[in-house]
Protein backbone atom coordinates (compact mmCIF):
# COMPACT_ATOMS: atom_id res chain seq x y z
CA UNK A 1 0.00 0.00 0.00
CA UNK A 2 1.26 3.81 -0.43
CA UNK A 3 -0.03 6.61 0.90
CA UNK A 4 -1.01 9.81 -0.79
CA UNK A 5 -1.89 12.90 0.90
CA UNK A 6 -5.35 14.42 0.40
CA UNK A 7 -6.03 16.99 3.38
CA UNK A 8 -9.74 16.69 4.55
CA UNK A 9 -10.51 13.40 2.75
CA UNK A 10 -12.31 11.78 5.30
CA UNK A 11 -15.83 10.38 5.26
CA UNK A 12 -17.56 12.32 7.93
CA UNK A 13 -16.27 15.83 6.02
CA UNK A 14 -17.43 14.11 2.80
CA UNK A 15 -21.11 14.19 4.43
CA UNK A 16 -20.36 17.48 6.33
CA UNK A 17 -19.41 19.71 3.17
CA UNK A 18 -20.78 18.15 0.04
CA UNK A 19 -18.98 16.29 -2.44
CA UNK A 20 -14.78 15.57 -2.22
CA UNK A 21 -14.38 16.98 -6.08
CA UNK A 22 -17.13 19.58 -6.40
CA UNK A 23 -15.80 20.49 -9.95
CA UNK A 24 -14.58 18.57 -13.20
CA UNK A 25 -12.43 21.33 -13.86
CA UNK A 26 -9.49 21.35 -11.18
CA UNK A 27 -5.96 23.08 -10.47
CA UNK A 28 -5.10 20.51 -8.36
CA UNK A 29 -4.10 22.55 -5.23
CA UNK A 30 -4.42 19.65 -2.57
CA UNK A 31 -2.63 16.36 -3.15
CA UNK A 32 -4.22 12.71 -1.86
CA UNK A 33 -4.75 11.48 1.32
CA UNK A 34 -5.73 7.64 1.27
CA UNK A 35 -3.90 4.23 1.07
CA UNK A 36 -3.98 3.34 -2.35
CA UNK A 37 -2.27 -0.16 -3.31
CA UNK A 38 0.90 0.34 -6.03
CA UNK A 39 -1.11 -1.70 -8.77
CA UNK A 40 -3.87 1.28 -8.12
CA UNK A 41 -0.85 4.35 -8.33
CA UNK A 42 0.72 2.92 -11.43
CA UNK A 43 -2.80 2.05 -13.06
CA UNK A 44 -4.32 5.72 -12.52
CA UNK A 45 -0.75 7.36 -13.99
CA UNK A 46 -0.63 5.09 -16.99
CA UNK A 47 -4.43 5.92 -18.00
CA UNK A 48 -3.53 9.75 -17.43
CA UNK A 49 -0.34 8.87 -19.32
CA UNK A 50 -2.04 8.33 -22.24
CA UNK A 51 -3.54 11.27 -23.08
CA UNK A 52 -1.09 12.98 -22.34
CA UNK A 53 1.30 11.37 -24.62
CA UNK A 54 -1.40 11.64 -27.24
CA UNK A 55 -1.06 15.46 -26.79
CA UNK A 56 2.31 15.82 -27.27
CA UNK A 57 2.45 13.53 -29.99
CA UNK A 58 -0.67 15.76 -32.02
CA UNK A 59 1.66 18.40 -31.47
CA UNK A 60 4.29 16.66 -33.23
CA UNK A 61 1.56 15.78 -36.13
CA UNK A 62 1.05 19.41 -36.30
CA UNK A 63 -2.32 18.85 -36.18
CA UNK A 64 -5.16 21.76 -36.14
CA UNK A 65 -7.09 22.49 -32.37
CA UNK A 66 -10.21 20.60 -33.41
CA UNK A 67 -8.57 17.55 -34.82
CA UNK A 68 -6.87 17.23 -31.61
CA UNK A 69 -10.09 18.14 -29.48
CA UNK A 70 -11.32 15.17 -31.33
CA UNK A 71 -8.56 12.63 -30.68
CA UNK A 72 -7.95 13.81 -27.36
CA UNK A 73 -12.14 13.70 -26.55
CA UNK A 74 -11.86 10.11 -27.82
CA UNK A 75 -8.79 9.01 -25.74
CA UNK A 76 -10.35 10.35 -22.65
CA UNK A 77 -13.62 8.37 -23.01
CA UNK A 78 -11.42 5.54 -23.33
CA UNK A 79 -8.67 5.73 -20.63
CA UNK A 80 -9.93 8.89 -18.49
CA UNK A 81 -13.25 9.65 -18.35
CA UNK A 82 -14.51 12.41 -16.46
CA UNK A 83 -18.01 13.39 -17.00
CA UNK A 84 -20.20 16.58 -15.80
CA UNK A 85 -22.34 17.02 -12.74
CA UNK A 86 -25.67 16.28 -14.91
CA UNK A 87 -23.88 12.76 -15.80
CA UNK A 88 -26.51 10.05 -14.61
CA UNK A 89 -25.45 6.39 -13.15
CA UNK A 90 -21.68 7.54 -12.99
CA UNK A 91 -19.61 7.61 -9.98
CA UNK A 92 -18.49 11.20 -10.35
CA UNK A 93 -16.26 10.54 -7.14
CA UNK A 94 -14.36 7.92 -8.54
CA UNK A 95 -14.06 9.42 -11.32
CA UNK A 96 -12.18 12.63 -10.33
CA UNK A 97 -10.59 10.46 -7.40
CA UNK A 98 -8.81 8.75 -10.11
CA UNK A 99 -8.14 12.21 -12.30
CA UNK A 100 -6.41 13.83 -9.45
CA UNK A 101 -4.41 10.90 -8.31
CA UNK A 102 -3.12 10.10 -11.75
CA UNK A 103 -2.48 14.19 -11.72
CA UNK A 104 -0.29 13.86 -8.62
CA UNK A 105 1.27 10.44 -9.48
CA UNK A 106 2.34 11.74 -12.68
CA UNK A 107 4.50 15.02 -11.10
CA UNK A 108 6.37 13.05 -9.06
CA UNK A 109 7.38 11.27 -12.63
CA UNK A 110 7.93 14.44 -14.52
CA UNK A 111 9.60 17.07 -11.64
CA UNK A 112 12.50 15.63 -12.46
CA UNK A 113 14.37 18.09 -15.04
CA UNK A 114 13.30 21.16 -16.67
CA UNK A 115 12.54 19.37 -20.04
CA UNK A 116 10.40 16.65 -18.36
CA UNK A 117 8.44 19.68 -16.34
CA UNK A 118 7.97 21.68 -19.54
CA UNK A 119 6.53 19.16 -21.62
CA UNK A 120 4.28 18.20 -18.50
CA UNK A 121 3.04 21.69 -17.72
CA UNK A 122 2.59 21.85 -21.79
CA UNK A 123 0.55 18.49 -22.11
CA UNK A 124 -1.66 19.33 -18.95
CA UNK A 125 -2.62 22.80 -20.08
CA UNK A 126 -4.00 21.30 -23.44
CA UNK A 127 -5.67 18.73 -21.61
CA UNK A 128 -7.06 21.52 -19.37
CA UNK A 129 -8.43 23.67 -22.04
CA UNK A 130 -9.76 20.47 -23.89
CA UNK A 131 -11.70 20.08 -20.86
CA UNK A 132 -12.69 23.61 -20.01
CA UNK A 133 -14.54 24.28 -23.74
CA UNK A 134 -16.24 20.79 -23.56
CA UNK A 135 -17.71 21.62 -19.91
CA UNK A 136 -21.07 22.88 -18.66
CA UNK A 137 -21.19 26.63 -18.85
CA UNK A 138 -22.67 26.50 -15.66
CA UNK A 139 -20.44 23.81 -13.69
CA UNK A 140 -17.80 25.97 -15.20
CA UNK A 141 -19.33 29.46 -14.05
CA UNK A 142 -19.47 28.12 -10.76
CA UNK A 143 -15.69 26.62 -11.03
CA UNK A 144 -14.84 29.81 -11.83
CA UNK A 145 -16.63 31.35 -8.73
CA UNK A 146 -14.84 28.93 -6.18
CA UNK A 147 -11.31 30.20 -7.37
CA UNK A 148 -9.64 33.87 -7.01
CA UNK A 149 -8.20 34.99 -10.09
CA UNK A 150 -6.79 38.17 -9.40
CA UNK A 151 -8.68 40.30 -11.95
CA UNK A 152 -10.49 43.84 -11.51
CA UNK A 153 -13.87 43.94 -13.08
CA UNK A 154 -13.86 47.29 -15.52
CA UNK A 155 -16.33 49.22 -14.80
CA UNK A 156 -18.94 51.03 -17.24
CA UNK A 157 -17.33 54.29 -16.64
CA UNK A 158 -13.49 52.79 -17.49
CA UNK A 159 -15.25 50.94 -20.03
CA UNK A 160 -16.58 54.08 -22.00
CA UNK A 161 -13.45 56.28 -21.45
CA UNK A 162 -11.31 53.78 -23.52
CA UNK A 163 -14.06 52.68 -25.91
CA UNK A 164 -11.96 54.02 -28.90
CA UNK A 165 -9.35 51.80 -28.23
CA UNK A 166 -10.92 48.85 -27.09
CA UNK A 167 -12.64 48.92 -30.31
CA UNK A 168 -9.36 48.44 -32.02
CA UNK A 169 -8.95 45.41 -30.36
CA UNK A 170 -12.54 43.96 -30.34
CA UNK A 171 -14.05 44.38 -33.63
CA UNK A 172 -17.26 43.78 -33.59
CA UNK A 173 -20.67 46.19 -33.51
CA UNK A 174 -21.31 48.70 -30.88
CA UNK A 175 -24.45 46.72 -29.63
CA UNK A 176 -22.10 43.52 -28.96
CA UNK A 177 -19.44 45.95 -27.43
CA UNK A 178 -21.73 47.54 -24.77
CA UNK A 179 -22.67 43.68 -23.56
CA UNK A 180 -19.29 42.73 -23.62
CA UNK A 181 -17.44 42.60 -19.97
CA UNK A 182 -13.83 43.02 -19.26
CA UNK A 183 -11.17 42.29 -16.69
CA UNK A 184 -8.42 43.95 -16.03
CA UNK A 185 -5.12 41.71 -15.40
CA UNK A 186 -1.42 42.82 -15.64
CA UNK A 187 0.19 41.95 -18.60
CA UNK A 188 2.67 39.32 -18.31
CA UNK A 189 -0.86 37.49 -17.19
CA UNK A 190 -2.07 37.20 -20.81
CA UNK A 191 1.67 37.22 -22.89
CA UNK A 192 -0.40 34.94 -25.48
CA UNK A 193 -3.16 37.77 -25.84
CA UNK A 194 -0.63 40.24 -25.91
CA UNK A 195 1.50 38.61 -29.14
CA UNK A 196 -1.29 38.22 -30.87
CA UNK A 197 -2.27 42.19 -30.13
CA UNK A 198 -5.47 41.12 -28.75
CA UNK A 199 -5.83 43.17 -25.85
CA UNK A 200 -5.25 46.89 -25.12
CA UNK A 201 -2.59 47.66 -23.13
CA UNK A 202 -2.23 50.74 -20.54
CA UNK A 203 -0.05 51.43 -17.02
CA UNK A 204 0.84 47.75 -17.15
CA UNK A 205 -2.84 46.56 -17.43
CA UNK A 206 -4.07 44.45 -20.03
CA UNK A 207 -8.00 45.07 -20.70
CA UNK A 208 -9.37 41.52 -21.68
CA UNK A 209 -12.43 41.20 -22.94
CA UNK A 210 -15.18 38.58 -21.63
CA UNK A 211 -14.45 36.38 -24.78
CA UNK A 212 -11.02 36.27 -24.42
CA UNK A 213 -10.93 35.29 -20.41
CA UNK A 214 -10.09 31.98 -20.96
CA UNK A 215 -6.75 33.15 -21.69
CA UNK A 216 -6.13 34.36 -18.31
CA UNK A 217 -7.51 31.13 -17.00
CA UNK A 218 -5.26 28.77 -19.21
CA UNK A 219 -2.04 31.01 -18.01
CA UNK A 220 -2.87 30.52 -14.28
CA UNK A 221 -3.02 26.87 -15.12
CA UNK A 222 -0.01 26.80 -16.55
CA UNK A 223 2.07 29.25 -14.04
CA UNK A 224 0.11 27.72 -11.18
CA UNK A 225 1.67 23.82 -12.28
CA UNK A 226 4.94 25.02 -12.83
CA UNK A 227 5.28 26.14 -9.07
CA UNK A 228 3.91 23.25 -7.84
CA UNK A 229 6.40 20.70 -10.07
CA UNK A 230 9.65 23.31 -8.42
CA UNK A 231 7.98 22.01 -4.85
CA UNK A 232 7.54 18.41 -5.47
CA UNK A 233 11.02 18.73 -7.03
CA UNK A 234 12.53 19.63 -4.05
CA UNK A 235 10.63 16.75 -2.34
CA UNK A 236 12.11 14.02 -4.85
CA UNK A 237 15.36 12.45 -2.85
CA UNK A 238 13.14 11.50 -0.01
CA UNK A 239 10.95 9.43 -2.26
CA UNK A 240 13.98 8.30 -4.26
CA UNK A 241 14.56 6.06 -1.24
CA UNK A 242 11.60 4.26 -1.94
CA UNK A 243 12.20 1.12 -4.40
CA UNK A 244 9.35 0.04 -4.76
CA UNK A 245 8.06 3.63 -6.28
CA UNK A 246 11.42 4.50 -8.09
CA UNK A 247 11.45 1.92 -10.87
CA UNK A 248 7.30 2.97 -11.56
CA UNK A 249 8.32 6.24 -11.48
CA UNK A 250 11.25 5.84 -13.82
CA UNK A 251 9.15 3.61 -16.09
CA UNK A 252 6.55 6.52 -16.25
CA UNK A 253 8.97 9.57 -16.87
CA UNK A 254 9.62 7.79 -20.39
CA UNK A 255 5.92 7.95 -21.55
CA UNK A 256 6.58 10.37 -23.84
CA UNK A 257 9.06 9.04 -25.31
CA UNK A 258 6.63 6.18 -27.19
CA UNK A 259 3.40 7.00 -25.80
CA UNK A 260 2.00 4.37 -24.01
CA UNK A 261 0.48 1.05 -25.20
CA UNK A 262 -2.64 -0.21 -24.36
CA UNK A 263 -3.82 -3.69 -24.67
CA UNK A 264 -1.19 -4.56 -27.26
CA UNK A 265 1.17 -5.53 -24.32
CA UNK A 266 -0.82 -8.29 -23.27
CA UNK A 267 -3.39 -9.28 -25.38
CA UNK A 268 -3.46 -11.18 -28.77
CA UNK A 269 -4.40 -9.74 -31.77
CA UNK A 270 -8.40 -10.69 -32.33
CA UNK A 271 -9.53 -13.78 -34.31
CA UNK A 272 -9.64 -12.26 -37.47
CA UNK A 273 -5.85 -12.64 -37.48
CA UNK A 274 -5.14 -15.86 -35.47
CA UNK A 275 -3.49 -18.78 -37.06
CA UNK A 276 -0.97 -17.79 -39.25
CA UNK A 277 1.87 -20.18 -40.64
CA UNK A 278 5.37 -20.34 -40.53
CA UNK A 279 5.44 -20.04 -44.38
CA UNK A 280 3.34 -17.09 -44.07
CA UNK A 281 6.12 -14.90 -42.26
CA UNK A 282 7.74 -13.80 -45.45
CA UNK A 283 4.98 -12.04 -47.00
CA UNK A 284 3.61 -10.89 -43.67
CA UNK A 285 6.73 -8.91 -43.05
CA UNK A 286 7.01 -7.52 -46.32
CA UNK A 287 3.49 -6.01 -46.15
CA UNK A 288 2.32 -5.22 -42.89
CA UNK A 289 5.53 -5.25 -39.99
CA UNK A 290 6.42 -2.05 -38.84
CA UNK A 291 10.48 -1.30 -39.40
CA UNK A 292 11.70 -2.72 -36.16
CA UNK A 293 10.09 -5.94 -36.92
CA UNK A 294 10.81 -6.23 -40.36
CA UNK A 295 14.73 -4.94 -39.68
CA UNK A 296 14.85 -8.44 -37.36
CA UNK A 297 12.90 -10.32 -40.42
CA UNK A 298 15.74 -9.45 -42.61
CA UNK A 299 18.72 -9.83 -40.27
CA UNK A 300 17.41 -13.40 -39.42
CA UNK A 301 16.60 -13.84 -42.94
CA UNK A 302 20.38 -12.56 -44.36
CA UNK A 303 22.36 -13.73 -40.98
CA UNK A 304 20.48 -17.17 -40.26
CA UNK A 305 20.70 -16.07 -36.83
CA UNK A 306 19.46 -13.24 -34.30
CA UNK A 307 20.97 -12.19 -31.10
CA UNK A 308 19.18 -13.37 -27.68
CA UNK A 309 17.82 -10.00 -27.58
CA UNK A 310 16.53 -10.13 -30.72
CA UNK A 311 15.15 -13.77 -30.62
CA UNK A 312 13.14 -12.62 -27.78
CA UNK A 313 11.87 -9.64 -29.06
CA UNK A 314 11.18 -10.68 -32.33
CA UNK A 315 9.62 -13.98 -31.01
CA UNK A 316 7.10 -12.28 -28.41
CA UNK A 317 6.03 -10.45 -31.47
CA UNK A 318 5.53 -13.24 -33.74
CA UNK A 319 3.51 -15.01 -30.62
CA UNK A 320 1.32 -11.91 -30.37
CA UNK A 321 0.65 -11.78 -34.31
CA UNK A 322 -0.98 -15.83 -33.72
CA UNK A 323 1.40 -17.86 -34.54
CA UNK A 324 1.33 -20.43 -32.43
CA UNK A 325 3.92 -22.41 -30.44
CA UNK A 326 4.39 -25.75 -33.22
CA UNK A 327 4.39 -23.01 -36.15
CA UNK A 328 7.15 -20.99 -34.07
CA UNK A 329 8.95 -23.71 -33.77
CA UNK A 330 8.78 -24.62 -37.46
CA UNK A 331 9.79 -20.75 -38.27
CA UNK A 332 12.69 -20.65 -35.63
CA UNK A 333 13.99 -24.12 -37.20
CA UNK A 334 13.93 -23.26 -41.02
CA UNK A 335 15.17 -20.17 -40.16
CA UNK A 336 18.04 -21.84 -38.28
CA UNK A 337 19.24 -23.96 -41.16
CA UNK A 338 22.92 -24.15 -40.83
CA UNK A 339 22.83 -26.11 -37.62
CA UNK A 340 22.02 -29.60 -36.67
CA UNK A 341 18.39 -31.03 -35.39
CA UNK A 342 20.13 -31.61 -31.83
CA UNK A 343 21.60 -28.02 -31.89
CA UNK A 344 19.07 -26.45 -32.38
CA UNK A 345 17.06 -28.41 -29.44
CA UNK A 346 19.65 -28.09 -27.03
CA UNK A 347 19.98 -24.24 -27.60
CA UNK A 348 16.90 -22.96 -29.06
CA UNK A 349 13.81 -25.29 -28.73
CA UNK A 350 13.29 -24.63 -24.60
CA UNK A 351 13.60 -20.78 -24.81
CA UNK A 352 11.13 -20.86 -27.90
CA UNK A 353 8.57 -22.97 -25.33
CA UNK A 354 9.33 -20.43 -22.42
CA UNK A 355 8.32 -17.50 -24.32
CA UNK A 356 5.04 -19.36 -24.57
CA UNK A 357 4.49 -20.22 -21.02
CA UNK A 358 4.68 -23.48 -21.51
CA UNK A 359 8.80 -23.98 -19.28
CA UNK A 360 9.73 -22.76 -16.43
CA UNK A 361 7.59 -20.42 -14.33
CA UNK A 362 5.00 -20.58 -17.35
CA UNK A 363 3.91 -17.50 -17.44
CA UNK A 364 2.44 -16.01 -20.84
CA UNK A 365 5.20 -13.58 -21.41
CA UNK A 366 3.39 -9.72 -23.34
CA UNK A 367 5.64 -8.71 -26.93
CA UNK A 368 7.58 -6.16 -26.42
CA UNK A 369 6.22 -2.71 -26.57
CA UNK A 370 7.77 0.73 -28.39
CA UNK A 371 8.53 2.34 -25.23
CA UNK A 372 10.85 -0.97 -24.37
CA UNK A 373 12.13 -0.86 -27.59
CA UNK A 374 13.16 2.38 -27.62
CA UNK A 375 14.73 2.44 -23.82
CA UNK A 376 16.84 -0.79 -24.54
CA UNK A 377 20.09 -0.93 -25.23
CA UNK A 378 20.06 -0.79 -29.36
CA UNK A 379 20.29 -4.42 -30.29
CA UNK A 380 17.61 -4.82 -32.05
CA UNK A 381 15.92 -1.62 -30.38
CA UNK A 382 13.79 0.99 -32.63
CA UNK A 383 15.52 1.81 -35.92
CA UNK A 384 14.43 5.53 -35.73
CA UNK A 385 16.67 6.18 -32.68
CA UNK A 386 19.36 3.56 -32.96
CA UNK A 387 20.28 3.79 -36.65
CA UNK A 388 22.37 6.22 -38.24
CA UNK A 389 20.31 9.27 -40.28
CA UNK A 390 22.00 6.96 -43.24
CA UNK A 391 21.19 3.83 -42.27
CA UNK A 392 17.75 5.38 -41.14
CA UNK A 393 16.78 6.86 -45.19
CA UNK A 394 18.08 4.08 -47.10
CA UNK A 395 15.85 1.43 -44.84
CA UNK A 396 13.11 3.52 -45.39
CA UNK A 397 13.29 3.90 -48.91
CA UNK A 398 14.62 -0.04 -49.00
CA UNK A 399 11.65 -1.06 -47.02
CA UNK A 400 8.88 1.58 -48.03
CA UNK A 401 9.86 3.06 -51.02
CA UNK A 402 9.24 6.77 -49.36
CA UNK A 403 9.59 9.76 -51.83
CA UNK A 404 12.01 12.64 -51.10
CA UNK A 405 8.91 14.24 -50.20
CA UNK A 406 7.24 11.48 -47.76
CA UNK A 407 11.43 10.80 -46.49
CA UNK A 408 11.79 14.34 -45.65
CA UNK A 409 8.74 14.24 -43.53
CA UNK A 410 9.96 10.75 -41.22
CA UNK A 411 13.26 12.34 -40.82
CA UNK A 412 12.00 15.48 -39.65
CA UNK A 413 10.15 13.76 -36.97
CA UNK A 414 13.20 11.75 -35.66
CA UNK A 415 15.37 15.00 -35.71
CA UNK A 416 13.07 15.88 -33.04
CA UNK A 417 12.92 12.55 -31.46
CA UNK A 418 9.43 12.15 -32.13
CA UNK A 419 10.27 8.34 -33.23
CA UNK A 420 6.89 7.26 -32.20
CA UNK A 421 5.26 9.76 -33.96
CA UNK A 422 7.70 8.80 -37.11
CA UNK A 423 6.42 5.33 -37.42
CA UNK A 424 3.30 6.79 -37.52
CA UNK A 425 3.85 8.79 -40.55
CA UNK A 426 5.15 5.80 -42.62
CA UNK A 427 2.24 3.92 -41.71
CA UNK A 428 -0.34 6.53 -42.59
CA UNK A 429 1.64 7.10 -46.63
CA UNK A 430 2.11 3.04 -47.17
CA UNK A 431 -1.33 2.57 -46.27
CA UNK A 432 -2.85 5.68 -48.11
CA UNK A 433 -3.99 3.28 -51.09
CA UNK A 434 -6.18 2.10 -47.79
CA UNK A 435 -7.98 5.09 -47.37
CA UNK A 436 -5.62 6.25 -44.36
CA UNK A 437 -4.93 10.24 -44.37
CA UNK A 438 -2.26 12.12 -42.71
CA UNK A 439 -3.37 12.19 -39.07
CA UNK A 440 -5.80 8.95 -39.21
CA UNK A 441 -2.72 7.02 -37.20
CA UNK A 442 -3.49 3.38 -36.57
CA UNK A 443 -7.29 4.63 -36.20
CA UNK A 444 -9.14 7.17 -34.60
CA UNK A 445 -5.76 9.24 -34.44
CA UNK A 446 -3.93 7.25 -32.32
CA UNK A 447 0.12 7.29 -32.58
CA UNK A 448 1.17 3.86 -33.25
CA UNK A 449 2.74 2.57 -29.81
CA UNK A 450 3.30 -1.07 -30.30
CA UNK A 451 4.48 -3.12 -33.03
CA UNK A 452 1.55 -5.50 -33.02
CA UNK A 453 -0.79 -2.99 -33.23
CA UNK A 454 1.16 -1.71 -36.24
CA UNK A 455 0.93 -5.45 -37.69
CA UNK A 456 -2.69 -6.01 -36.75
CA UNK A 457 -4.52 -2.69 -37.83
CA UNK A 458 -2.28 -3.54 -41.40
CA UNK A 459 -3.72 -6.66 -41.49
CA UNK A 460 -7.26 -5.43 -40.83
CA UNK A 461 -6.93 -2.88 -43.50
CA UNK A 462 -6.32 -5.84 -46.27
CA UNK A 463 -8.92 -8.13 -45.11
CA UNK A 464 -11.55 -5.34 -45.08
CA UNK A 465 -9.83 -4.12 -48.43
CA UNK A 466 -10.42 -7.96 -50.42
CA UNK A 467 -13.92 -8.31 -48.36
CA UNK A 468 -14.94 -5.22 -50.42
CA UNK A 469 -13.48 -6.57 -53.26
CA UNK A 470 -14.37 -9.46 -53.18
CA UNK A 471 -18.44 -8.11 -52.69
CA UNK A 472 -18.01 -6.26 -55.88
CA UNK A 473 -17.27 -9.43 -57.85
CA UNK A 474 -20.84 -10.22 -59.05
Amino acid sequence: MYKVEDRGSGSDEVKLHGPRYPYRLNFYDTPPLYDVTIEAFESAALNRLRVLAEIESSAARDRKWDETKTVIIAQCEKYLPLKSAGALNVDLDEQRRTDQLGHFVLRLAFCRSEELRRRFVKAETTLFKIRYETDDSVERQKFLGSRNFNWVAVGDQEKAEHQQSLLTYYNTKNDDFAREKYFKVRWTRVPDLVDRRRVFLKGGWAYVPGKEQSSIIYQEFETHLEKDLMVTARYMPRLDEDTRLKGVLDNLSQGFLAGVSSEWNSSPMDANVQGIKAEMVDELAAKHFPMCMRNSHQKLRADHRLNHFGRLQYGLFLKVLGLSIEEAIVFWRKSFDRITDDTFNKMYKYNIRHSYGLEGKRANYPAKTCQQILTSGGDPGCPYRHFSVDNLRSALVSAYGLSSADLHDVMNQVKNNHFHVACTRVYEITHASSGVKRGDGVGSGESVTHPNQYAAKSMELEKAKEEKAAAMVP
